[in-house]
Order: structure tokens, then sequence, then C-alpha cells
């Protein structure tokens, strides 16, 4: 079985209740298409569910000390990304193959206990704020873009290609997604800048983060470089 979601999905839309799709490893960023192999049975139920329904699924993050109670409901963090089905094709094996597309942040404000073999949440869109003062946007804007472009390796195409996906007419917002989404840092920070909402701290953050992985690559020169770059 193979489909592809082409209907767009307005937010308003929204109903107010996630399915929760929590794993230790992984942090979806609004803007980004994740790829996914979902083989445990939980979530292929979740997942089965989803494509019958709204094909929405809230990418969660699970808090440290999961290891012990996996197989339950170990604690995960409270800002989770919303994610829509964009492909999903089910192997012979009975697994499945899935692009995910990040849509939004949303606050997990609960459990909802439930029979289903996956866990759901009552949640609420969780908007970006952009603070006051076009011109410091734009100065991040630039600033942040030159310290990412700084760590990509000096292959034109390469350069080129996200010269044109990082330009100058992309949002703030979104240029900080794609970053944290792509940078080489742990999943506690990239928790971190999932859930912070305003907008020029997440830049600020990130340029702290590309300015000391800049500085460990020049204090360590003969590395294969840049180690920056993650698909999580």
């Amino acid at each position: 079985m193979s489909t592809f979601e082409e209907t767009p999905f307005r937010l308003d839309d929204f109903p107010g209740t996630v399915r929760l799709f929590p794993l230790p490893n992984l942090v979806l960023f609004p803007h980004v298409m994740q790829p996914l192999h979902v083989f445990e049975p939980r979530y292929r139920d979740m997942l089965e569910d989803a494509m019958d329904d709204d094909h929405l699924i809230a990418m969660a993050v699970l808090k440290p000390g999961w290891e012990g109670n996996y197989e339950g409901r170990p604690s995960i963090y409270s800002v989770a990304c919303l994610g829509r089905i964009a492909s999903c094709h089910q192997l012979a094996d009975g697994t499945y193959n899935v692009l995910m597309m990040g849509l939004q942040r949303v606050r997990l404000l609960g459990e909802l206990k439930s029979n289903d073999r996956f866990r759901t949440a009552i949640a609420e869109l969780y908007e970006d704020n952009c603070p006051i003062g076009q011109a410091a946007g734009a100065d991040l804007h630039d600033e942040l873009r030159r310290a990412f472009m700084r760590l990509v390796p000096s292959m034109p195409d390469a350069h080129d290609h996200l010269e044109q996906l990082l330009g100058g007419d992309i949002p703030l917002g979104m240029l900080t997604d794609l970053i944290g989404y792509m940078l080489d840092i742990e999943i506690s920070q990239k928790e971190a800048l999932l859930a912070e909402p305003d907008i020029h701290r997440r830049a600020e953050l990130l340029i702290e983060h590309l300015t000391a992985a800049n500085a460990r690559h020049q204090a360590t020169p003969g590395n294969v470089y840049p180690p920056t770059f993650s698909l999580n």
C-alpha cells in the first residue's frame, strides 16, 4: 500500500487532540520533511489510525530516563511538533516508510486515558512570537545565515543549493527551524529550540551554537568538516 497526501492542511482545522509518537533521538521542526520507518506494532496502529482520519501525528521527545519504561508511558517534553503524513508506503513485512511534514509547534496539556495501544494528548497550537523591531530581525537573519554558511563545506553545488534554500526571502522563524533541524547538537538543545516561541531568541541561541561549532573546528584542524549536519 502506498499513498501520497496532496490535500493542504489548514491549522484552523486542528482538532485539539493529537496522537503521540515519542522518540528519544528525533526532534521534528516545522517546515521540514522527515523520513520515518515505523515498525513497532503500537505505532503501526497509530499510523493506520491517522491515515484513516486527519493524517496528523505529534512528534514528541522522550525525557532522559525513558529506557526503564519505554514500553509504557515514559515522560515526554511538553512542546512537540505537529506533523502531517505526506506519504506512506507499507512494506511486505507490514512495516511502513513514511514522510512526515512538520507543521506547527504544539504544547501538550495532558495525556488522555484510552484503551488504544498508542498515546494521545490534549494539545494547543504554540504560535511563534516575533518581537517588535524589523531592523533587529533583519540583522539576526543576516548574522544567523552568515554563521551557518561559514560551516558549509567548500563544495560549490552544496553551497549554491543552501544559498538558495536559506536566501534572504525566507522568514526568520522558518530559517531558525531549518537550521535547528540540520545542526548536529544534543537532542535536549534541539528540544530547547523547539520549545522557544520567541523567534529572535531562537536565532540568538542558534548563533551561539554555530559560533561554538566554528570555534571547535578552528581548534582541531584536519578533521573532516563540517560535522554540524544531522538528520537527527
